[in-house]
């Protein structure tokens, strides 16, 4: 089985690193424009958030699968878990919050020993609650079979990864079995009401391309998806989101393994999006750490770059109007999120 970077010991485990190749000049010996300069143009910099909307939690970096593109470097070999102690911070903070949407994910969010304790909590609080799941780990073992059933009781809104509709893309990028893993988990999902017509259980896919280029058009992708899904396996879901891989942890080491890596930055850089730079998702979004320490982003927690300092760091400490008040770090990353259509969690932004 593939390992994680950490496992592995690989240098790009080592998140100091990826920001150097991020910020190192080209084989030209040029550079890539400083994203803060393409904000500073459109008056945006500092960047700061708009209103707090969105708690993202990392529950855990375990999960049953290696993905070749995971940008949290996830895995079976990743021991970093949530405690119950992190979660209750998390539920007090919310409480306390404007917060309308609780994000949990990992990982494989479900492989945290208190994950249905803290889905049960924050249900208590009369949040939405979003589940990034990867499908999988519904069939791995029968003590995840109810899992359907667990967040229809909860109305949780599930939004799983499906790189493609067919076997050989879906496992050249996620491993051997997991598309045929995947149809069955959907099948379990439309059984308990998930993605059909009329009822209100949300089930959403997300696609991630499985090389260095940038999505489609993420509606003509819906399309495609819901035909060939229905025609092919009898699957229905509700949507679509198109995700930007953006250039760190394991897509990273991609890039600069199949020699990718510069006509990748360009392409994201070229297509730097000023729309799509003034909704990135850091400004209504605050992403928790699996050991309770806040980022501005998914991404910029896999990078170790923590909120401003002038902000509180741990959950533990949170203030809202503090939070609010911050300023958005930035890096050369940030293009994956500005480029094209734009790209967030949920899918395209501008």
């Amino acid at each position: 089985m593939q390992q994680s970077l950490k496992k592995s010991n690989h240098q790009l485990a080592d998140t100091l690193i990826q920001l150097e190749v991020l910020n190192q000049a080209t084989q030209q010996g040029s550079q890539f424009p400083a994203f803060t300069q393409k904000l500073r143009g459109l008056n945006l910099f500092p960047l700061k958030p708009t209103h707090l909307d969105i708690f993202q939690v990392n529950v855990g970096k375990m999960c049953n699968q290696v993905c070749k593109h995971c940008h949290v470097d996830a895995g079976p070999d990743r021991k970093e878990i949530m405690t119950r102690a992190t979660m209750q911070q998390c539920l007090t903070a919310i409480a306390a919050s404007s917060v309308r949407t609780v994000d949990i994910t990992g990982g494989a969010p479900e492989m945290n020993p208190d994950f249905r304790w803290f889905v049960e909590e924050i249900s208590k609080l009369g949040r939405e609650i979003i589940v990034r799941c990867n499908l999988t780990i519904i069939v791995a073992n029968k003590k995840y079979h109810d899992l359907p059933a667990f967040y229809k009781t909860h109305n949780v809104h599930v939004i799983s990864s499906l790189p493609y509709f067919s076997a050989m893309r879906t496992d050249a990028q996620r491993g051997q079995g997991v598309f045929e893993d995947s149809i069955k988990a959907l099948k379990m999902l439309n059984a308990v009401g998930y993605g059909q017509e009329g009822s209100d259980l949300i089930l959403d896919l997300v696609y991630n391309p499985s090389g260095a280029f940038l999505p489609a058009r993420q509606a003509g992708l819906e399309l495609e998806f819901k035909k060939k899904l229905k025609a092919g396996f009898g699957v229905d879901f509700n949507n679509l989101f198109a995700i930007t891989n953006l250039p760190i942890s394991r897509f990273l080491d991609y890039l600069i393994q199949s020699n990718n890596y510069e006509t990748y930055m360009e392409k994201l850089v070229m297509a730097f999006n000023p729309a799509a730079a003034a909704n990135v998702m850091c400004r209504n979004t605050l992403s928790v750490g699996w050991d309770g320490y806040l980022y501005d982003c998914d991404f910029n927690q896999m990078l170790e770059l923590k909120v401003s300092p002038s902000a509180p760091q741990h959950i533990s400490a949170f203030n809202e109007a503090a939070l609010n008040n911050r300023n958005i770090v930035l890096n050369q990353h940030c293009y994956g999120c500005t480029a094209g259509a734009g790209s967030s969690c949920g899918g395209t932004t501008a």
